[in-house]
C-alpha cells in the first residue's frame, strides 16, 4: 500500500509491521522511515494527514474460522488500529481488508469506531483485476474523512455532494462492478467473468519450489505476497483522495 500511495504523491512518515521478513522488505524500500513492531506497544506517533493500513484478515476470511473482530485473536487487532487512530487523530483514514469484512458484525464494529472518532466513511470492493492483474484478489477499501457538519468542516455543509466520493458512485444493488466499472482501469483483456469461479481458472501460479533457498524464506515470501495489495490499486485510490480533497477545499 505504501508504494502505491507514494506513487500517488504521498510521503510515508512511519510504518507499523511486526513480521520480521516484511520489516526487511520495508527497510529495503524505505530505509529512512521510522518503523515500529508490535502495534500493541506503539505509543506516541508523529502526526500525519492520513493513516493507511490493513489489519489481520485471518478471522474474517472465508479461508478461516471467521471468529470476527470481537472474538478473533488476529483480526481483533483492529482494536489496536482504532487506538492508534484515536492517538494520532489524522484527517483521513484508509483501511484495507478481505471482502469478509463486509459481514454484518465486523463491518458494524469498524464503522462504529470510525463514527466515534467523528469520521464519515465510504467503502468499495476493488479487485486487483480492475488494474490489470491476472488474479481477482477482491479487497474492501474503506476511506474515512471528517464528518461534514462539525468543526472546521461546517462551511462545507451545503456542498452538493456532502462527502468526498473517493469511490465511484453506483446504482443501488448494481451487480456489475467487476465487468462494467468504467471509472476503473480496463480489466484483463479477454476475461469477462460471469461467476466468481471463472477467475480461478486464470489464476497465476506461485510454486513453493525451494530451488536452493531455505524453505523458511520461500514460505515467508509467499506469506508476504498473500498479505500484500497490488500497488496500482492503492495508487488509484490515493490519487482520488488527493483530487477529492482539492475539490472539497476549493468548494
Amino acid at each position: 500500500m505504501d508504494l502505491g500511495l507514494e506513487r500517488a504523491g504521498m510521503t510515508c512518515k512511519w510504518q507499523v509491521e511486526i513480521d520480521p521478513f516484511c520489516q526487511k522488505v520495508l527497510a529495503k524500500h524505505w530505509p529512512h522511515v521510522k518503523r515500529y513492531g508490535d502495534i500493541r506497544t506503539v505509543g506516541e506517533l508523529e502526526p500525519v494527514d492520513l493513516i493507511a493500513g490493513g489489519f489481520p484478515c485471518q478471522d474474517l476470511s472465508v479461508a478461516g474460522l471467521r471468529r470476527g473482530i470481537e472474538h478473533g485473536t488476529r483480526s481483533g487487532l483492529w482494536i489496536e488500529f482504532a487506538r492508534i487512530l484515536r492517538v494520532v487523530r489524522a484527517r483521513f483514514v484508509l483501511i484495507e481488508n478481505v471482502s469478509g469484512l463486509l459481514a454484518n458484525q465486523p463491518m458494524r464494529r469498524v464503522l462504529g469506531d470510525l463514527s466515534a472518532l467523528g469520521l464519515d466513511a465510504e467503502w468499495e470492493s476493488v479487485p486487483a483485476a480492475s488494474v490489470g492483474a491476472p488474479h481477482l484478489r477482491d479487497r474492501v477499501w474503506i476511506f474515512a474523512h471528517p464528518r461534514q457538519e462539525f468543526g472546521h468542516n461546517a462551511r462545507r455543509d451545503n456542498h452538493p455532494r456532502g462527502r468526498y466520493n473517493v469511490f465511484p458512485e453506483r446504482e443501488w444493488r448494481d451487480s456489475t462492478e467487476r465487468s462494467k466499472d468504467w471509472q476503473l482501469v480496463e480489466m484483463v483483456p479477454g476475461i469477462h467473468p460471469i461467476v466468481s469461479t471463472d477467475w480461478w481458472l486464470r489464476q497465476s501460479r506461485v510454486d513453493r519450489s525451494i530451488n536452493g533457498l531455505p524453505r523458511e524464506l520461500v514460505d515467508a515470501r509467499n506469506g508476504a505476497l498473500g498479505n500484500a495489495v497490488v500497488p496500482d490499486v492503492a495508487e488509484w485510490i490515493g490519487r482520488r483522495i488527493l483530487e477529492a480533497d482539492r475539490h472539497m477545499e476549493s468548494a
